[in-house]
């Protein structure tokens, strides 16, 4: 019997599993405050210049934290709610929340937000959840175990290259850089949460999320194991491999795309 691939992940043992369901059942339940708060004005202010968060995010946080915290008190908490306890720095297992991506769409009204969480393991997320209750849509994964919305299988597009594929970027990135003159022979679409724009793309209905500007952990860790699982590729925008709970918790940018037009996009993006 020849030698499994460095590649290819173990399956999932059963600490795994149990951590898996209720990473799942924790956001399912954080998503269905979020929803009971969606298009009746919840209470909302700026933590920055133009940053805005809601009394949605915080008890769809509090929801999160009971959960996840109180069921594995050794494990490490990384939260865009929170601030950021360094513990989770010496924590064998780490647990990464946004408790709503797409703030902005969600206090629109725009269906385009997600409850996001990922359990990591050695810089590595090994399990995942994103929710949009807004639509119903659970995508969910584990490390060796796949990924799934709502129970069925989930497989990423087959597009072989750049001709016609179907890009995600967001409103603002789209406009200031012109992705449209970068990529002439794609379609490229705007969607607010990129925690559902990755999931849109292990789903098969996107090939590729582009996105040069800087994301923090909380964003992509969930997405970037539905990727994989659904058998794709997610990276920086330079081809580097994404790392996970560092001292400053953010990415320089993420790729992430069925696999097949990965190395075309980065180098698309370098030129």
């Amino acid at each position: 019997m020849s030698a499994p691939s460095e590649n290819v992940a173990p399956p999932p043992d059963d600490t795994l599993r149990k951590d898996h369901e209720l990473l799942v059942e924790a956001v399912r339940q954080a998503g269905a405050i979020a929803l009971g708060h969606f298009r009746h004005q919840p209470e909302e202010w700026e933590k920055s210049p133009g940053n805005l968060v809601s009394e949605a995010d915080l008890a769809s946080e509090v929801c999160l934290f009971q959960h996840l915290c109180r069921a594995r008190p050794d494990y490490g908490w990384l939260s865009e709610e929170s601030v950021d306890d360094i513990a989770r720095l010496s924590a064998a297992r780490v647990w990464v929340v946004d408790p709503i991506d797409g703030t902005r769409s969600f206090l629109n009204g725009r269906p385009e937000f997600a409850v996001a969480g990922a359990l990591i393991v050695d810089a590595t997320p090994v399990a995942a959840a994103v929710f949009n209750p807004a639509t119903d849509e659970m995508f969910e994964a584990m490390r060796g175990g796949g990924a799934r919305l709502n129970d069925e299988a989930l497989t990423v597009s087959a597009a072989a290259d750049l001709t016609d594929a179907r890009l995600l970027s967001g409103r603002t990135e789209m406009q200031q850089k012109a992705w449209a003159e970068r990529f002439p022979e794609c379609t490229i679409h705007s969607v607010s949460s990129i925690a559902y724009k990755l999931a849109l793309v292990a789903a098969g209905r996107f090939d590729a999320l582009i996105s040069v500007w800087p994301k923090h952990e909380w964003d992509i860790a969930s997405g970037e194991l539905l990727v994989a699982e659904a058998g794709g590729r997610a990276s920086t925008a330079e081809g580097e491999a994404l790392e996970y709970n560092r001292p400053r918790p953010k990415l320089p940018s993420c790729i992430a795309s069925n696999g097949l037009i990965q190395d075309a996009l980065i180098k698309r993006l370098s030129n």
